[in-house]
């Protein structure tokens, strides 16, 4: 059902069963998956796709054009994924010429006031908080937890699982399955009730805090520690993923206790 008094510009492509209500502004070149409900006051942009069953609440305003002053009117676009719930008055911009897209997978929340700047990667089942502010070029890995009011610098990459307290300032790489608080943001754990929650058994669990025990508890360094996880601790699929993440981080990961 498509309100009479929204605006809904001819050459967007509308899915089936999709709700548009009464205010809603739907540009050109927007596809909109079937079964989508957008509520009154939310505004779309051009070069915009949003997946099925996407539910985007009033006041939010997805696809618009960057505040990057490098940006010269590339040709970009903003995707949006399957079932993922943008709520009230949240912003995301669209890609800029580094990587031409702004991204956000599927299942998420995107809570209230949040804000995701040009250029940023967001993966599957990631829940962004009220107030949650990511700067450009940001890449959140799947089933990422960021609570209320953190806001994070540009570049930064925040690893699978991860948990960032609220009102953190994100200024160094997260890796994969830690929790984060405190200033300067520093590892406070491994996140075991997330990974639990998600069924990962509990050896793979005690490896995981293994792993970080000897990056961020015993004081070596950086590199060392890294030497001693790839010679000391058992192979799998999981410790090469922490290794390779925090071996691509050029501006480093955050601090340990």
């Amino acid at each position: 059902m498509i309100s009479p008094l929204a605006n809904v510009h001819p050459k967007a492509r509308i899915g089936k069963n999709v709700t548009i209500e009464a205010f809603a502004t739907i540009y050109e070149d927007v596809e909109i998956g079937d079964d989508c409900y957008i509520h009154p006051n939310a505004v779309i942009y051009p070069d915009t796709i949003l997946g099925a069953g996407c539910k985007i609440f009033p006041g939010a305003i997805i696809g618009i054009v960057s505040q990057d002053m490098k940006y010269r009117g590339e040709k970009s676009n903003t995707v949006i994924g399957k079932n993922t719930t943008i709520r009230e008055y949240a912003t995301i911009h669209k890609g800029t010429a580094d990587r031409m897209t702004t991204k956000v997978g599927d299942n998420c929340l995107i809570m209230c006031y949040a804000h995701l700047g040009h250029d940023c990667l967001i993966g599957n089942n990631v829940i962004i908080a009220n107030n949650g502010t990511l700067a450009g070029h940001i890449t959140v890995e799947d089933f990422v937890v960021i609570e209320g009011v953190v806001s994070a610098q540009q570049f930064v990459s925040i690893g699978a699982h991860s948990f960032i307290a609220g009102a953190s300032l994100v200024r160094k790489s997260v890796p994969p399955y830690i929790r984060v608080a405190r200033e300067p943001l520093q590892f406070i754990g491994v996140n075991t009730i997330g990974l639990a929650r998600r069924g990962f058994d509990k050896e793979l669990i005690k490896q995981i805090e293994d792993i970080y025990r000897i990056i961020f508890v015993r004081g070596h360094n950086l590199t060392n520690a890294l030497e001693i996880v790839e010679n000391e601790i058992p192979d799998s699929a999981t410790k090469q993923q922490i290794l390779s993440f925090i071996r691509k981080q050029e501006d480093g990961i955050v601090k340990g206790i």
